[in-house]
């Protein structure tokens, strides 16, 4: 008979455990993909949908992020988007990987001081096509988020995937904005 109460009571904890992670909107852990390939994710990518930053909600349009490997095996980070009259606004940072064995759990820098880079933040490559074509990059407290593309769009049935694979992985897809990347001016 205790075998049986002492089974019950898991259950029931497990149970009661499930319900409260539904009512409170407790998410899993948000995972980042297995393996990154870092010669072959730098370069230039455009932006198709992000939970806009407060450097991003200045620019609605044109938002591409380029990454250059530097001799001290950081990564330079140039940010770039447009003001809606087409005025370009830049952002340069730095990001590394802090552990090896988990190369898409990336930080990243804005903030430079006296050469240091400070208050770094979470960057993970959370989905990434096998031919790199595409890259989802998020926080693991789902606040930013960033779908981001080698060419200026995305195909809708790419796109209707990701949203999939991120609301899997709790993110909302409402909270994401899509960013139009018309013909601006060079420089």
């Amino acid at each position: 008979m205790e075998q049986g109460n002492a089974a019950f009571l898991i259950v029931a904890a497990v149970a009661v455990g499930v319900v409260a992670a539904g009512i409170l909107g407790a998410k899993p852990p948000l995972r980042a993909v297995a393996e990154l390939d870092l010669p072959r994710y730098l370069g230039t990518w455009y932006a198709v949908a992000s939970i806009p930053t407060t450097f991003e909600r200045r620019c609605p349009q044109g938002t591409t992020a380029t990454y250059t490997l530097l001799p001290t095996g950081q990564i330079e980070v140039l940010n770039v988007c447009y003001s809606p009259s087409g005025g370009r606004i830049e952002a340069r940072g730095r990001a590394w990987i802090p552990n090896p064995k988990a190369p898409a759990k990336l930080k990243v820098s804005f903030v430079n001081f006296l050469g240091l880079w400070l208050f770094a933040a979470d960057y993970w490559v959370i989905d990434l096509a096998p031919d790199y074509s595409y890259a989802v990059v998020g926080h693991p407290s789902r606040k930013y988020g960033w779908v981001l593309s080698r060419t200026p769009d995305l195909p809708p049935e790419v796109l209707d995937g990701i949203r999939g694979r991120l609301e899997a992985q709790g993110y909302s897809w409402s909270k994401f904005r899509t960013i139009p990347h018309p013909v601006l001016p060079p420089g």
